[in-house]
């Protein structure tokens, strides 16, 4: 709805930073059914989402619409089901000012890394706040590669079968020494190794039962969702998040964003 202007800084270095927001063009036609909507509202309810874009949304609209000297309420719920949305018109709040703040700085920030640092790198290479603290990943993990050293070692799996009872085991001791990861270093070590286990003789010697528990799965944030999606489904982070977007608005989820 606002947003720095395209075709310029929109940023004023020498006053603190301060951000010159315009409406987008896209949004003019909006912004004006929202207005002549509000002037003839006698209350005006704010319900974005609940992260810091939403909050700084919602904030926009206050500044948009005049709604400085109109009454207003600002809710919030993580889910659109019918009691979520009662419990949150019986709870109205403030602007959260420090969740605008942190949209606002993160805005600015991007604005600046993308006018001023651009223009010192070559045409063909784009420079922001994500691409340059992917990058430097990249080149971090790119130096633990050439810095590897391979070593080799060999585990000892094994299968038994006992009637029709099957099960599998790894090699751990031999007589009263514990193998370590390195323990067995070539392929000749293991090859004798396992020639003496074919023939040996084998015993269980105790069975021990008990009772596991496992947590379940914990919810999802953003980065999870996206990253199961793409492994289980091969959906990109976009489509991801616009069928989580569907999902959330017909009630079947919580709020799909969460802060990295």
């Amino acid at each position: 709805m606002r947003d720095l202007p395209e075709k310029k800084l929109g940023v004023d270095t020498e006053k603190n930073f301060e951000p010159q927001y315009v409406i987008l063009p896209k949004a003019k036609k909006r912004v004006a059914e929202l207005k002549s909507a509000a002037k003839k509202s006698e209350k005006v309810i704010l319900a974005t989402d609940t992260d810091r874009e939403g909050e700084a949304i919602s904030w926009h609209l206050i500044n948009a619409l005049g709604l400085e000297k109109k009454p207003y309420e600002r809710i919030v719920f993580h889910e659109i089901t019918k009691s979520a949305i009662e419990a949150a018109l019986a709870a109205p709040r403030e602007i959260d000012m420090r969740l605008v703040d942190a949209q606002q700085a993160r805005r600015i920030l991007d604005r600046l890394v993308g006018y001023k640092l651009s223009p010192f790198l070559w045409k063909k290479v784009a420079r922001g706040l994500s691409q340059s603290v992917a990058v430097r990943l990249v080149v971090e993990r790119e130096r633990e590669v050439l810095s590897f050293k391979p070593q080799e070692f060999h585990t000892i799996l094994a299968k038994f079968l006992k009637n029709t009872f099957e099960f599998s085991a790894q090699l751990i001791k031999i007589g009263k020494d514990k193998l370590e990861k390195f323990s067995i270093m070539t392929d000749a070590e293991a090859q004798k190794i396992v020639a003496d286990l074919k023939n040996s003789d084998w015993n269980v010697e105790s069975i021990i039962k008990k009772e596991m528990r496992r947590q379940p799965l914990a919810p999802f944030t953003t980065s999870t969702l996206q990253q199961t999606a793409f492994s289980k489904f091969g959906f990109g982070a976009k489509q991801t998040m616009v069928i989580a977007q569907q999902l959330y608005e017909t009630g079947f989820i919580t709020y799909m964003r969460t802060d990295s």
